[in-house]
Parts: C-alpha cells; sequence; structure tokens
C-alpha cells in the first residue's frame, strides 16, 4: 500500500500593489511613550492649577469666613444713607423778652435727584408733572435740579416748595408712586407777630447760594442750609442757625430712597437772639415816623416820602429803636417767591426799588443827609476849645452876611431874614442864628495852616466820618470834608477844566460846614451818638444792638460785651455845659425853635432843629429839598434817652421831624402826645 504525505498549502498568489501606496505595517503608529521632560511640564501646570484653586478657595473663605460680617455691614451700608434734617433757627427777642421773630414749622415739598426716573423723557414728564402740582415753574424746577447736580450732591432733598397746601400734601401722599423722588418733609419757616416792625434791621434768611458756600463750606455749610442774609439774621447767624440733625433713608443700587427718612440725631435749635430794642418803643417810633411824614405833606412838602428815627441809651450806646421808612414785610422772603411778588414791595428789580422808594434801604445805618442845623453844636464847641468866641459875648445875629474874603461876595442868608440883634452862643444855638456861625466859621477859615481844620478834627473826635464799630451792619461813613478831600476829588483827569480853582478850600466851604451843609454828609445813627456825647457830659458810646445770646435752657453765652464809653479826648466840660445850655433854651425858651412842640412837654426835654438842602433826582423833579431834622435828649439833667428823626424831602425842622420825635419821647415817658398846630422854624 501506498504511503500518503502531507503537503503544505500553496500559497495563494498575491494581488499587486498599487503604484504609490505606502505598506500597512510600515504606517503603523508605534504607542505614546512619557519622556521625563514631557513628565516635567505636565508636573509643574498641574501645580499651577492646584496653587490657583487654593488661593481662590482661600479667598473665597476670607471674604466668606473672616470678613463676611465687615462686608455684610458695608453692604447695609450703602443700601442707608444719611440726609441733614434743618434746625429750627433761634428766635430774636426785644430786651423785655417780647417776641421779633420766631419760627413756624411747615410741610415742604421736596426733591432727591437720585430717586428721579434715568431716561430723560421721564425726567422730563416728571419735572412737568412736579411743578404742576407744587404750583411753580417747570423752569425753577429744572434750574434747582441742575445747580444741585453741579453741587455734585444729587441725595440731599431741593425744597421745591417751602409752604404745600394741605390738598397739595394730600394729593402727592395719595399718589406717591407717581413721584419718584418726591417727599414731604417738616421745615421751618420765619414768622414775625409785628409785621413790617424793624424789618430792615431784623433782616431775613434764605438757603445758602453757591457763593456764600465757597467761603463758608469751612464752617460747616452745605447746600440747602438756611443762612442769614442781612440784618441782624445775618450779623448774628452763627448763634441763630443751630445745628442740624441727621435722619437715615434706604435706598436702592441707583440711589434712590426707597423708605421715609428717620431720624437719627436730632437737630439741636439755634439760640436765642435778645436784642436792646424795646418792642413798643420801636411801634412808637416807626409810627411817628409815619407821622412826620403826613405833616410834611400837609405843609405842602409833596415830596416827602422816606425818614429815619434812632433813639438810644446815652449811658452805654444801646439802641432802644431804630425805624426807617418806607419799609416792608420781610415775610416775603420766607420759601421762594416770585419776581412779581418781590416787585410788589419794592424788593424786586431796581425799577420796583425806585418805584417804592428803596424800602430795603436802612436809612438810620446805611443813608446820608446834610445834617443842617443840628450840626451848629459841634461848630459851637469847636470855635470854643479853639477860643475863637467868647460863650457869653454878643455877636451880631444878621438876616445876611457876607463874608469878608470871599471875591465873589456872595449873600449868605439867615433862615430868619428879619432878625437884627446881638446873641451869646446860647442864645444862637437856641434861635439857630445862621449869619452868628457864619462869623464863626470866618474865624476857622482864617487861621493860620499850622492850626489844621479844628472843625473837622472835632467832628472826626465825635464819631462822623466813620463808622460806630458797632454790631449794627451795614453802616455808611458819610463825609466830613477837608482840604485833602478836595484834593482828591478835584484833578486834572475828574474836571480838566476847573480842577485848579475847585480843589481850593474857600470861604464858602467854611461857612457851609459850620451850618452843617455842602459836602458833610451824616447819618441819623452818628447824630444820635454826637447827641449822647452832649447828654453824658462828653463820652462817646458805641452804639449797639445786642444784649445777650442764650441757649434754648435759659443759661447766658457768652459774648463780646461793646465798648465802654470813651471820654472825648481834649474836651473841656465847661464849653460842653454851654451846648447843653443852648440845647436847652430851644425847647424852653418861647423864640427856641423846639418851643412849640416841647415848650409845655411834661419831661424837660433839650434839643435842635435842623432844615438842611438836599440836592435830589424825584421822580418829574431834579433839585434840592429841603431835610427836616431835629435830635435832642431827656430829661435834660440826667438823660435817659436820645432821639434823632429825618423826614426826607420834609420841610422845616420844627415842622416834620421835631413833632415826631416828640411822640417818641411821649411814648418813652408815658404820657399822650401833644396836638400840634403848624410850627415856622429852622
Amino acid at each position: 500500500m501506498a504511503s500518503t504525505t502531507t503537503r503544505p498549502p500553496a500559497p495563494l498568489p498575491s494581488r499587486p500593489r498599487p503604484q504609490g501606496r505606502v505598506d500597512a505595517e510600515q504606517t503603523a503608529v508605534q504607542p505614546y511613550r512619557l519622556t521625563p521632560k514631557l513628565a516635567r511640564r505636565v508636573a509643574f501646570l498641574s501645580a499651577l492649577v492646584v496653587i490657583g484653586f487654593a488661593a481662590l478657595f482661600m479667598r473665597l473663605w476670607a471674604l466668606q469666613v473672616l470678613s463676611g460680617s465687615h462686608y455684610a455691614a458695608q453692604a447695609q451700608a450703602n443700601q442707608v444713607r444719611s440726609v441733614r434734617v434743618q434746625a429750627p433757627r433761634g428766635p430774636i427777642v426785644d430786651r423785655r423778652g417780647n417776641l421779633l421773630v420766631t419760627n413756624q414749622p411747615v410741610t415742604s415739598v421736596e426733591l432727591s435727584p437720585a430717586g428721579m426716573p434715568k431716561t430723560y423723557a421721564e425726567r422730563a414728564a416728571e419735572v412737568r408733572r412736579i411743578a404742576h402740582v407744587a404750583g411753580v415753574s417747570v423752569r425753577r424746577v429744572t434750574n434747582l435740579i441742575l445747580e444741585r447736580k453741579r453741587s455734585g450732591d444729587l441725595l440731599d432733598p431741593i425744597v421745591i416748595r417751602t409752604q404745600a397746601t394741605a390738598p397739595m400734601q394730600a394729593y402727592l401722599q395719595e399718589r406717591a408712586a407717581a413721584f419718584p423722588g418726591l417727599t414731604l418733609a417738616r421745615r421751618y419757616i420765619r414768622r414775625y407777630p409785628h409785621g413790617t416792625l424793624a424789618a430792615q434791621l431784623l433782616g431775613y434768611d434764605g438757603e445758602i447760594s453757591r457763593g456764600e458756600l465757597r467761603t463758608l463750606a469751612k464752617d460747616g455749610y452745605e447746600p440747602g442750609d438756611v443762612i442769614g442774609q442781612t440784618g441782624i439774621e445775618a450779623a448774628l447767624d452763627r448763634y441763630l442757625r443751630g445745628v442740624p440733625g441727621l435722619a437715615r433713608v434706604r435706598v436702592d443700587s441707583l440711589g434712590r430712597a426707597r423708605s421715609p427718612r428717620l431720624l437719627s440725631t436730632a437737630p439741636t435749635p439755634g439760640q436765642t437772639v435778645r436784642l436792646t430794642i424795646d418792642a413798643p418803643l420801636q411801634i412808637a417810633a416807626q409810627n411817628a415816623l409815619e407821622y412826620g411824614i403826613q405833616r410834611a405833606r400837609i405843609n405842602g412838602e409833596w415830596a416827602a416820602d422816606g425818614g429815619a428815627i434812632v433813639a438810644l441809651s446815652p449811658k452805654d450806646g444801646s439802641i432802644l429803636a431804630l425805624a426807617s421808612s418806607p419799609t416792608y414785610d420781610p415775610s416775603v422772603w420766607t420759601g421762594r417767591r416770585t419776581l412779581k411778588e418781590l416787585n410788589a414791595q419794592g424788593l424786586g428789580t431796581q425799577k420796583s426799588a425806585l418805584d417804592r422808594n428803596y424800602p430795603a434801604l436802612d436809612r438810620a445805618l446805611d443813608a446820608t443827609y446834610p445834617p443842617g442845623s443840628t450840626f451848629k453844636p459841634l461848630t459851637a464847641i469847636a470855635a470854643l476849645q479853639e477860643h475863637l468866641i467868647k460863650p457869653y459875648s454878643f455877636y451880631p445875629c444878621t438876616g445876611t452876611y457876607v463874608a469878608p474874603e470871599d471875591k465873589s461876595h456872595r449873600v449868605w442868608h439867615n433862615w430868619d431874614r428879619f432878625v437884627f440883634q446881638g446873641m451869646d452862643l446860647p442864645t444862637a444855638i437856641a434861635q439857630s442864628c445862621d449869619t452868628y456861625f457864619y462869623r464863626a466859621a470866618n474865624k476857622f477859615y482864617l487861621l493860620p495852616k499850622d492850626r489844621g481844620q479844628p472843625i473837622q478834627k472835632w467832628a472826626r473826635r465825635f464819631g462822623f466820618g466813620r463808622t460806630g464799630g458797632s454790631d449794627l451792619t451795614p453802616q455808611a461813613p458819610g463825609l466830613v470834608p477837608t482840604i485833602g478831600y478836595k484834593h482828591r476829588r478835584f484833578t486834572r483827569h475828574t474836571d480838566p477844566t476847573n480842577w485848579r480853582i475847585e480843589r481850593l478850600w474857600k470861604p464858602g466851604d467854611s461857612l457851609n460846614l459850620a451850618i452843617g451843609q455842602g459836602d458833610l454828609t451824616v447819618t441819623p445813627l452818628q447824630m444820635a451818638r454826637f447827641y449822647a456825647a452832649i447828654a453824658n457830659g462828653g463820652k462817646l458810646v458805641t452804639p449797639h444792638i445786642l444784649l445777650d445770646v442764650e441757649n434754648p435752657n435759659g443759661t447766658i453765652v457768652p459774648t463780646a460785651a461793646p465798648p465802654a464809653p470813651r471820654p472825648i479826648p481834649g474836651l473841656d466840660p465847661a464849653n460842653l455845659e454851654v451846648v447843653q445850655q443852648g440845647l436847652f433854651e430851644g425847647t424852653h425858651d418861647p423864640f427856641g425853635t423846639s418851643y412849640g412842640v416841647f415848650g409845655n412837654f411834661p419831661a424837660s426835654i433839650s434839643g435842635k432843629t435842623g432844615t438842611a438842602q438836599k440836592f435830589v433826582r424825584l421822580p418829574g423833579y431834579t433839585g434840592y429839598r429841603d431835610q427836616s431834622w431835629w435830635c435832642g435828649y431827656g430829661p435834660s439833667t440826667h438823660a435817659k434817652i436820645v432821639v434823632c428823626a429825618v423826614i426826607e424831602n420834609g420841610g422845616e425842622g420844627g415842622a416834620a421831624a421835631a413833632p415826631a420825635a416828640e411822640r417818641v419821647f411821649a411814648k418813652f415817658f408815658h404820657v399822650q402826645p401833644a396836638q400840634l398846630g403848624y410850627i415856622h422854624s429852622d
């Protein structure tokens, strides 16, 4: 049998490979191998990731665990803002405690700009709605918002309307959601129980302006604060203003208020300011001023439309009354008033002020007039001190006078052109003889240059030509003309044609000065101060208005005391007694110019009339008008009060100013004023 053998299978025929294809075995990827260099890189990156996550974790842990309470408090603080709360201003009272100015609580409409809508259209629509509801103009609301934005304070509210009516309050409370940022708040406005009483003296307050804020920001004032603007309100604002309080209000992320204001620190009311003013006497002075103006008009002085009365103590200079006419109602300044409302009282435009004869002007302090014959006592003192006349020697009092050195040969007239007699000095003062003082003035003119100008020297010693240095503001210094003054006034530039002539001191300058005319101007307060020095024996007082300042609990606040009266340097008491005698005769001698008013007065009064010409410009008239003056004191011995009155364009002093002053004395001495007829005098 044949044996079989196993053959291996024959290999399959291979298929031809396409040209250019790579063998699969040759292209197979080899397994990935981690090299040491690559391992180091991976380890470094891993470490960075771990460190980053660790730092982030630690930061989150610090914020949430370690500082969680701190940042929670900050977040809470960002939700609550503090706003200032107005402090009520301190009251102003007279020397007896009678209220002159106090406060009235009101509900005001206030707007926080931060709480308004953010789009222009929505803001404009809200401004229109606010203006309509509050009864103010759109322009006013817009200007208030823009002004507050410029200050950078958008949260503290703007007062849109100071005093909201009851229907207005109800409407806004019911529709609070329709007025974002608008709130009703409690504020205080000034109230004047006596209306126009001492309006210029007391002054008024108002919201601080940007200009004032730039100056006073260092003193703690902020936008929206109320500050005194004039008078006592401004001069003593540091006592009256009080300390604002703080209230908290919750706001959203945009700064808009989202809750009512909650008081956190109560405001401290301002301190009480007590003045030296006596309210009943002040009322009498203002009524007397109007009485004097009416008398002047009845006497034919159609231009009489203003004046002033000053009453003070000759012992220490404290002001008892300070009246100025025309006046105004200071309540017009409470809140925001329109120009029309201000013009109605002569407080708006220049034209409205002119039409009403400048009611805001305090004529007792800040208006100047030629004093006329009320200045003659000073001329008398200067002549006696310089030994130019003898007090009881007789010098001629005539109807006219011509100065021998006057090359123009001007004729100077006495107010009584029919007088012709010899007079001593007291009689010349009592009867106000102009020509007597013209002759004395010519003696001053003839003095050698080394003697200076004595009338001007003594005028300065008695306080003329400068302010009184008291707490009363503003004050006009007046003018005492001198040779130097004429040289400064008339120069080649100011008067190119006549400056060499006009700058010379001529005989007429001395004559005018001696009787209180020419370039000499004074204020009623200066004249009262001068007569106080005559009354008290030659001591110059400092007029002042502040008596004391009191805390709300009644304790007295230390304040600077006014300067004590100081003796007039070099004044001979004997010479002053001669002048006092002349002023006494002026009211007690039947020929005295004040006898018709004070001759039968129950108390002994001493004083002097004056009629001074002043160049004025009035509607429809330009020229000289007589200013009516009277100054004096009482009782004649141990005087308690000095009164000085001036009636603008009022005619003769005895016809208008003296009767007005008599009514002030009547109130002070508690007697009935006299019923006076027409009085012809200087």
